[in-house]
Formats: structure tokens, C-alpha cells, sequence
């Protein structure tokens, strides 16, 4: 996430509008500001214990070292739960809206055409324009020029 970013949802629009979801674009901010806290707690942890005495404070280096890393896993498993959990709920709305987009009419009818012709049994089939009747015989055209849909004007006679 960039300042850009962070300009854009704090100053603009986004911030006030509820049609989006703006908390998956705030979890790595979540969770540098996570990762901070445990530094800051590691270094005040470190020079607090060696204040005291050096014993007080090597077993404060195995608290930063024990406490720190399950703080660190800690927020690493938050933040993912968080994106998946967000992955999930965008899932499911995609699903619904879909679902509540209601079909158009060339579509409904596209789709009654074809369960009309599902329903329909292969011996009614026709046949092509193209292959003749059994019994029919075919002439050839007469001469002459033939005419086409244009309406172009018969031969002069």
C-alpha cells in the first residue's frame, strides 16, 4: 500500500461510501503497525531488564526471544485470518449479486428455445434444404440470367 493509497482512502470519497470494503486494504497497514509495536516492545523489554542487572536482563533477552516470536506469529495468523476472512465475504457477495441480476429477455428466450428443442423427438427432424426428396426430381434452372433478392429487373425480352 502506497502514500498514494492512503491519500485516496482518507481524503477521498472511499471513507464515506459503503459500498466497498476498505478493510483489506488496511490490514498491511494493521499489520506493519503490529510489527512496530513488537519492536518497540523489544527494545523497551531490552533495556529495561538490563537496567535492573545483567542476570534480570539475559533472561530478558529469552522473554524477547520467546514472547517475541509468538507475538510475531501471533499477528501473522491474525492478519491472514482477516484476509481470508475478507476473501470469503467477497466470495459470497459476488455469489448473490449474481444470483440477484435477473436475466435478460433474449436470454430467456434463447433458453425456452432450447428446452423446446430438447423436448422435441429426433423423428420430426427436417431435412436440409440442400439434399432433395427421395422421390422428387430435380431440374436443373432454364437459362437466362437469374435474379437475386435485390430485385434486379428480369431479362429484356
Amino acid at each position: 500500500m502506497t502514500s498514494d493509497d492512503l491519500k485516496r482512502i482518507f481524503v477521498g470519497p472511499t471513507l464515506f461510501r459503503l459500498d466497498t470494503i476498505l478493510s483489506p486494504r488496511l490490514v498491511p497497514v494493521f499489520y506493519v503497525a503490529g510489527l512496530a509495536t513488537v519492536l518497540l516492545w523489544t527494545v523497551t523489554h531490552l533495556f529495561d531488564t538490563f537496567g535492573r542487572n545483567f542476570g534480570d536482563g539475559l533472561w530478558g533477552l529469552l522473554e524477547i526471544v520467546v514472547y517475541g516470536g509468538f507475538g510475531l506469529l501471533a499477528l501473522r495468523i491474525a492478519c491472514e485470518a482477516l484476509l481470508v476472512y475478507f476473501k470469503v465475504n467477497e466470495a459470497a457477495t459476488d455469489s448473490v449479486s449474481r444470483a440477484r441480476i435477473s436475466s435478460t429477455l433474449i436470454e430467456e428466450v434463447r433458453d425456452a428455445i432450447h428446452d423446446i428443442a430438447d423436448d422435441e423427438d429426433d423423428d420430426d427432424l427436417i431435412t436440409p434444404a440442400t439434399v432433395p426428396a427421395p422421390d422428387v426430381e430435380v431440374t436443373p434452372p432454364r437459362g437466362g440470367p437469374r435474379r437475386t433478392a435485390r430485385r434486379t429487373p428480369g431479362p429484356k425480352l
